[in-house]
């Protein structure tokens, strides 16, 4: 099976030794990804804009893929405080209300305390999908 190997440019990435996403076959496996702005190394105080840029972050690579949005079938969040959780709800519900992926919320430490959201999605590629 083929592999492709997807960068967003992150200095993580390269320093830790991960790919933002891994395409294997008709499946997409998306890394952990947090509100970073990658073009300016920037991230909002706000958690609900962090979830935003997370879903944009993603949605890139996901394209790179071949993929989009509409065919993720598995998210996990994660919040190093629980209490940020429900103010996301209405920009999750932008970004995936219509495709209602299986999904857990985990609450644990992220690596920079900036960060207040970290967002790791699994899809599956369809035939509607570009590739």
């Amino acid at each position: 099976m083929h592999k492709q190997h997807i960068s967003s440019g992150s200095r993580f990435e390269s320093e830790i030794g991960y790919s933002r996403a891994v395409a294997a076959g008709d499946w997409v496996f998306v890394s952990g990804t947090t509100g970073f702005d990658y073009a300016t190394m920037t991230i909002s105080d706000d958690v609900r804009e962090q979830a935003a840029q997370c879903f944009k972050n993603i949605a890139a690579a996901l394209t790179q893929a071949g993929a989009s949005l509409d065919d993720v079938v598995r998210v996990n969040y994660i919040l190093p405080d629980t209490a940020d959780f429900e103010p996301c709800w209405p920009v999750l519900r932008q970004y995936l209300g219509q495709t209602r992926p299986a999904a857990t919320m985990v609450s644990a430490g992220l690596l920079d305390p900036r960060m207040k959201i970290e967002i790791e999605v699994t899809a599956l590629r369809t035939q509607a999908s570009p590739r």
